[in-house]
């Protein structure tokens, strides 16, 4: 004689807490909620379709939020502003701003920033990477170690094609590859012409691009563009292999060293923007103090992040010079042995800089001249968007000298003090 076995199903305290709060969820049996999710950070209008793992004592749900729609959905320690669209995936660390969204299949880990309606559609990875409002990301891709802006709308946005990857892991092993497409002095203003990366192509950072480039699809980049426009690359341009032994070492490491540090001059004069002038706008939201404070931990832990991988390039680099100094002098001129020991040289002193928060002390009377226009906007009821599109021509040049004070100065301080670089702009 076979028994019955039964067993009752009840939901979570937590679940039935957030039900009777008003959360819309369509399947709450699938619904696991963390013992340590505060229910009062996860807003009465918000809706989970079907399974969803809710984990993180700093999760944040805001109004109107809507998880899962085409699939599962993980989220840890994540912040989301109203309107948020994550339609499956995994997410965790990461902040999303109002209206910004992410199709199936994601996994977004910890490090991004997606501000105001910028996202992705399916299939797409990401990490330490920061998007401006609008940006938009095609299917299948894989944008980590990136900061993109440019774009003026919804409208008028940056695009990255589907199939898209940026390379950012190198046969040396290490991860000083960010990418910069676009800038944060003019990009924050919300007045350039969008940046195109065709679909099926890619980038091998570091790169900088400047607003306006088109790079055609099934391209891929290994260059600067520093003026907009259509450009094509071929497997023509790229430079001739070299020993594999030399190429251990790193070679001229200049180019990389300070592509590195002008992102890092860009994240800090990202986080003055927030800390000085977007803060005013989080604060008139109901979630927007939390908000504001996930976006900021984002931009610390970024800044830290690009620090740490310099650190290792550096270690990398003089364990390598311990191994095959002999053979570099065959293949290399011994200005590229002579930078890199410049680079060791100096890199104490730049690390401590960079960790220095200095960007703080800098443009001080055109920051406080700009954050004052910014208050009278928000005084007003503006939105953050409505309030940068309210700029005029002038107020928008004051806003990006200030911010491109802090990375002219941060980059002199840490490049062009360089006593090896001045002697090579000097020949």
């Amino acid at each position: 004689m076979t028994g019955t076995i039964k067993k009752t199903v009840t939901l979570s305290p937590k679940v039935i807490c957030l039900l009777k709060k008003g959360v819309r969820m369509t399947a709450p049996f699938s619904v696991e909620i963390g013992d340590e999710v505060n229910p009062e950070r996860i807003a009465d209008s918000s809706i989970i379709y079907g399974a969803a793992r809710i984990y993180g004592e700093n999760t944040l749900i805001s109004p109107e939020v809507k998880l899962g729609f085409e699939g599962p959905v993980t989220l840890i320690n994540c912040q989301l502003g109203n309107a948020v669209e994550l339609k499956g995936g995994y997410f965790t660390n990461s902040v999303f701003l109002n209206k910004s969204t992410m199709g199936g299949n994601a996994q977004v880990r910890s490090g991004c920033l997606l501000e105001e309606e910028a996202g992705g559609n399916h299939c797409v990875g990401l990490k330490q990477t920061i998007l401006f409002p609008f940006v938009q990301l095609g299917s299948l891709i894989n944008f980590c170690d990136c900061l993109m802006a440019g774009g003026t709308s919804r409208r008028n946005h940056s695009e990255v094609g589907s199939s898209y990857i940026h390379f950012n892991y190198t046969p040396r092993q290490n991860k000083a590859t960010p990418s910069l497409i676009g800038d944060v002095p003019r990009g924050v203003m919300l007045r350039e012409p969008p940046i195109f990366l065709g679909g099926q192509g890619g980038i091998v950072g570091p790169v900088q691009i400047d607003y306006g480039t088109v790079i055609p699809a099934g391209v891929i980049c290994r260059q600067d563009f520093k003026t907009g426009g259509i450009h094509w690359t071929s497997l023509s341009s790229l430079e001739k292999k070299k020993d594999s032994v030399a190429s251990a070492s790193g070679g001229d490491i200049t180019r990389k060293v300070k592509h590195n540090i002008e992102y890092v001059a860009n994240l800090s004069a990202l986080r003055q923007w927030y800390h000085h002038v977007r803060r005013e706008f989080f604060m008139q939201e109901t979630y927007g103090e939390a908000l504001y404070y996930g976006a900021c931990r984002v931009l610390d832990e970024a800044l830290a992040e690009r620090i740490k991988q310099l650190r290792l390039f550096a270690q990398n680099i003089e364990t390598s010079m311990e191994v095959v100094t002999k053979k570099m002098e065959k293949i290399y001129p011994g200005s590229v042995s002579r930078t890199q020991k410049q680079f060791l040289q100096d890199w104490p002193r730049m690390e401590a800089y960079l960790s220095g928060n200095n960007e703080e002390k800098i443009g001080l009377k055109k920051r406080d001249s700009f954050v004052k226009i910014m208050q009278r906007l928000s005084n007003k009821g503006n939105s953050y968007l409505e309030s940068i599109h309210l700029l005029t021509p002038a107020q928008t040049r004051e806003g990006t000298d200030w911010l491109r004070s802090i990375t002219k100065n941060i980059i002199t301080e840490c490049v062009n003090n360089n006593p090896d670089a001045s002697r090579r702009k000097e020949k």
